[in-house]
């Protein structure tokens, strides 16, 4: 087996439980960010930049150059960091080509401004299925793998998978697909798919909501998966999984952040523009979101 040619760096943050990646390869020093954070306190409103400025730090001390700020989906549990980094680093912000369905529930329930097109047009580079693109001299391959959400991509890049929600860690299982557009049926096949890669590729999740058995982890394989995932391993059948999740789902809060977090992150991490007074806004609507559906 090759040697891969990417290095990975990882950012784990404790305030939402959330793993950022910069990825590079080393030959040419071109890097991708994945899924940034930017920092978020509900009780004030401010947001604030320490989580990003770790990514912007390691791209500094490797002297990367940052090609790519990639998007697994539109998070509900932490605003994206895509466009402070863009302004600090550069880089194309891309994410898959359905965020144009989530955009437009989303500007619905926000009744957002007249001029938010629901076309993607706020992102640099929408991805196909299969689609491949390259950092520095290493191809990587987006992959829609909807359920979570519509527009849920997982980036393979050099034997190693970057997979968003869509699966956790083994002892954590597989998100939730009770959001508007998710689907239970559709994450069951997009599991699939990510396990159908070779047993010894390397897996990457976005979270990690770990037992108090053991610390916060966010790296396994392919193989892990298929033998040992709560949710999802060998032998467990579409039926099951989606009986299982359903019943689950049922009894999940709502994140915390999902109000102030789509708004941004469907603007590719983008403040929503400032009223007359130089302020931004966020809104809350009040009875509008479901909590199950």
């Amino acid at each position: 087996m090759n040697q891969p040619q990417i290095r990975t760096e990882a950012f784990f943050d404790p305030n939402t439980w959330t793993v950022s990646y910069v990825v590079w390869d080393p030959a040419t020093r071109r890097a991708a960010v994945i899924d940034p954070v930017l920092d978020y306190d509900f009780k004030s409103g401010h947001t604030s930049t320490t989580s990003a400025d770790q990514v912007l730090a390691c791209l500094k001390d490797k002297d990367l150059t940052l090609d790519w700020i990639l998007e697994t989906h539109a998070h509900a549990d932490h605003l994206s960091g895509a466009r402070y980094l863009q302004q600090q680093a550069g880089g194309k912000i891309a994410i898959g080509e359905n965020i144009r369905v989530v955009q437009g529930v989303f500007k619905k329930l926000y009744n957002l401004e007249r001029n938010f097109l629901p076309d993607g047009s706020q992102f640099d580079h929408l991805f196909k299925d299969g689609e491949t693109f390259m950092i520095g001299g290493v191809q990587a391959t987006a992959i829609l793998v909807p359920g979570h959400t519509p527009a849920d991509m997982a980036y393979l890049i050099d034997g190693s998978v970057f997979v968003g929600d869509t699966l956790f860690m083994p002892d954590v299982g597989s998100a939730r697909a009770d959001f508007p557009g998710g689907d239970a049926h559709e994450l069951y096949r997009s599991m699939r798919k990510l396990l159908a890669l070779p047993p010894e590729t390397t897996m990457y999740v976005c979270h990690d909501y770990p037992p108090v058995t053991r610390d916060a982890a966010w790296q396994t394989t392919v193989a892990a998966q298929r033998a040992g995932n709560i949710h999802a391993r060998d032998g467990i059948t579409e039926e099951e999984f989606v009986a299982m999740r359903k019943a689950r789902d049922a009894t999940l809060d709502v994140p915390t952040l999902i109000l102030p977090s789509i708004q941004v992150n469907v603007r590719a991490g983008q403040l929503p523009p400032a009223d007359e007074n130089g302020v931004s806004y966020l809104r809350i609507p009040l009875n509008a979101l479901p909590v199950h559906r």
